[in-house]
């Protein structure tokens, strides 16, 4: 399944490389002639997506929110949200807006709350991600390893994990297969992104994962498979 990847940021869809998120801009793609979100999710949704990912850049960032805009998203499309949630009270707040919330390595601040989050909340509306960027887990609040990670997932059995690159986000270079390799141990769906290129989905699919977050090369024409 191909799941589309936009970025938001003051209510526009943006597009940018390796999470240096200051030099985003408008997007361009070749669903519609708008960097309207809205406009592209609906053709989006005609095109045959099933569902989006939306990173809620300025939540991410602490600097404000879309969530209005993803609201109406969420109507068109069911919408798996990134806007920075870290504890029971943010989660439940983006569950207002979107079918499904992301809890982020890169803005939780501990285990505990992640517990907190998993006890108070159904499963099947919780996805976490797996940040990694430069090859090591990206996190602002918390000192963590891919192992330790691993092991919490193995302990918490999300429904869902998405593995993301953030450093090759937008740069169309493939994917790390080490990290999907060790990954492969926790019993769940996993989700990979960051950097996703027509080839790579093949290959991938190889090793049990049918989930992949594409963004720029989506938003290029440059994938060939469908979203089913």
């Amino acid at each position: 399944m191909i799941i589309p990847v936009l970025d938001i940021k003051n209510g526009e869809a943006v597009s940018g490389k390796s999470g240096m998120r200051e030099t985003y801009k408008p997007i361009k793609t070749v669903f519609t002639d708008s960097s309207d979100p809205l406009k592209i999710a609906a053709s989006l949704k005609n095109a045959g997506a099933q569902r989006m990912y939306i990173a809620d850049l300025d939540a991410i960032e602490g600097t404000g929110s879309n969530l209005n805009v993803i609201k109406g998203i969420n109507r068109i499309i069911p919408v798996m949200l990134d806007a920075g949630a870290n504890d029971v009270y943010s989660v439940e707040r983006i569950l207002n807006v979107a079918s499904r919330t992301i809890v982020a390595t890169e803005t939780l601040h501990s285990f505990e709350d992640l517990d907190e989050i998993f006890e108070s909340f159904e499963k099947n509306r919780l996805t976490v991600s797996i940040d990694i960027k430069n090859n090591h887990v990206l996190s602002k609040y918390m000192d963590t390893n891919f192992d330790t990670l691993i092991n919490k997932m193995a302990d918490l059995k999300p429904d869902e994990i998405i593995l993301l690159d953030i450093s090759r986000v937008g740069t169309e270079k493939g994917v790390d297969q080490g990290f999907i390799n060790r990954l492969s141990k926790v019993k769940t769906s996993i989700i990979i992104g960051g950097g996703i290129r027509d080839e790579d989905i093949d290959a991938i699919s190889k090793s049990g994962v049918e989930k992949f977050l594409v963004g720029s090369a989506l938003h290029k024409g440059k994938i060939r498979h469908s979203f089913q």
